[in-house]
């Protein structure tokens, strides 16, 4: 199971970064990390992404998020969008975290989708692990065309240990 890699940044932080190879499109790919009802389905919390750099985020709980967790409604975080090149790289930061998407052709037709998300310390990355994984696996399903008929946020509990034990 590839679970992605954790390095450090030059600055200390803590990168997790995972890539997948997509037969679609940097376009096609794009909208599914952009695109309000698409993200939806996946991101970790509901945002409306303003694709303009500066552009402030606010990241609200989702219904799931109450459910699970007894999170408040409403707010949750705040953000900015960073870098956007449309196709190419969608850069926000979500509080104190980096979340940089990038897509690069593979000269095929399709493209490499890399996320890295940079936090400041290793057991929060690992944390976050298990949901970017389960977000990918439904991008992968909306870009199949293949309903997704599971919950992202069981999926997630599934894959935690590993991610609590990378090396199991």
């Amino acid at each position: 199971m590839d679970i992605g890699t954790v390095s450090r940044t030059y600055d200390g932080r803590v990168a997790l970064r995972f890539q997948r190879a997509f037969p679609q499109p940097p376009e096609q790919v794009w909208k599914v990390i952009t695109d309000p009802d698409l993200l939806g389905a996946w991101f970790p919390a509901r945002v409306d992404l303003v694709l303009e750099p500066g552009a402030p985020l606010q990241f609200t709980t989702t219904e799931e998020q109450i459910r699970r967790f007894s999170l408040p409604i409403g707010p949750i975080s705040q953000g900015t969008v960073i870098t956007v090149r449309p196709a190419r790289v969608l850069e926000i930061m979500w509080d104190a975290d980096v979340l940089h998407w990038e897509l690069v052709p593979d000269g095929s037709g399709g493209c490499w989708l890399t996320l890295t998300h940079t936090t400041d310390d290793e057991e929060n990355a690992y944390a976050h692990g298990a949901g970017w994984h389960a977000g990918f696996e439904v991008v992968e399903a909306q870009l199949a065309g293949r309903p997704v008929d599971w919950s992202p946020w069981d999926r997630a509990a599934e894959l935690a240990e590993h991610y609590r034990n990378p090396a199991s």
